[in-house]
C-alpha cells in the first residue's frame, strides 16, 4: 500500500489564458509538478523536472529529506522534456514510463540508458492509467492513500483552472480527448495532482 506521498516541486505554466495572457508568447519559465510516492521499499519520483542538478537536489531535500540515491524508481508521464529533465540525476533508480512513452524517450537519444516499459501496476498498489489528450500516449498514476483515491495526473490536468474548465492546454494534441480524460478523472479521483499546479480536491471527495 502507499504509505504517503509528497509534492516535491509545485509547477507553473509559461503563459496562462486564465490570467488574461496570450497563449502565443511564453512569459516565464515553466516547470512541472513532481511527486514522491512512498510504497513499501519504493521511493517513486514522478516527473523529475529540473535539469540543473543542484536545483533538483535542493528541492528533493527540502521536501523529502532524500538525496538522489534515496530514490529508487522514476516514472515519467509523457515525453515532453519538462517532465523528465531531471531523470539523469537519479542514476541508481529504475526509469519507468508507459511502453509508448518509454519508446519515444529511448528514441530521443537524450539519455545514456533506456527507460523501461512500465507494467500496468507498480509496487502492487499504483495503477498506471491511460490519460490521453495532451499527448496520445500520456499516462497518469492512481492509488489509494488515507482512504482517498489519488491521481498524479501529469499534463492530463494542467492547473486547477483547466480542470474546472475541463480544457486541455494549448499544446494538447486532441482537445476533445483531453476533456473526456478530465471527466473520467473527476469520476475516479478524490485528489488530483495537476501537471503544473498545486494539489486539488475534487467534488467526489466531499471535502
Amino acid at each position: 500500500m502507499v504509505e504517503r506521498w509528497d509534492i516535491v516541486t509545485i509547477g507553473n505554466i509559461s503563459r496562462n489564458r486564465y490570467w488574461g495572457e496570450s497563449e502565443e508568447v511564453a512569459l516565464r519559465p515553466s516547470w512541472c509538478t513532481s511527486t514522491l510516492i512512498r510504497c513499501g521499499d519504493a521511493r517513486l519520483l514522478v516527473d523529475p523536472p529540473h535539469e540543473d542538478a543542484a536545483l533538483m537536489a535542493a528541492e528533493l531535500d527540502r521536501r523529502t529529506g532524500l538525496k538522489f540515491d534515496g530514490v529508487n524508481l522514476i516514472f515519467v508521464t509523457h515525453a515532453h522534456a519538462d517532465h523528465h529533465y531531471g531523470a539523469k540525476h537519479f542514476a541508481g533508480a529504475r526509469w519507468l514510463a508507459a511502453p509508448d512513452v518509454a519508446a519515444a524517450l529511448n528514441a530521443s537519444g537524450r539519455y545514456p540508458r533506456p527507460f523501461e516499459p512500465a507494467p500496468a501496476r507498480l509496487c502492487d498498489a499504483i495503477d498506471v492509467i491511460h490519460t490521453p489528450g495532451h499527448t496520445l500516449d500520456h499516462h497518469s498514476l492512481r492509488f489509494d492513500c488515507d482512504g482517498l483515491s489519488v491521481v498524479i495526473a501529469g499534463d492530463a490536468v494542467m492547473t486547477r483552472d483547466f480542470w474546472d474548465d475541463r480544457r486541455g492546454y494549448r499544446n494538447s494534441v486532441d482537445f476533445g480527448m483531453a476533456s473526456r480524460t478530465i471527466e473520467h478523472l473527476a469520476r475516479i479521483a478524490d485528489v488530483v495532482v495537476p501537471g503544473h499546479d498545486n494539489v486539488l480536491l475534487t467534488r467526489r471527495s466531499g471535502r
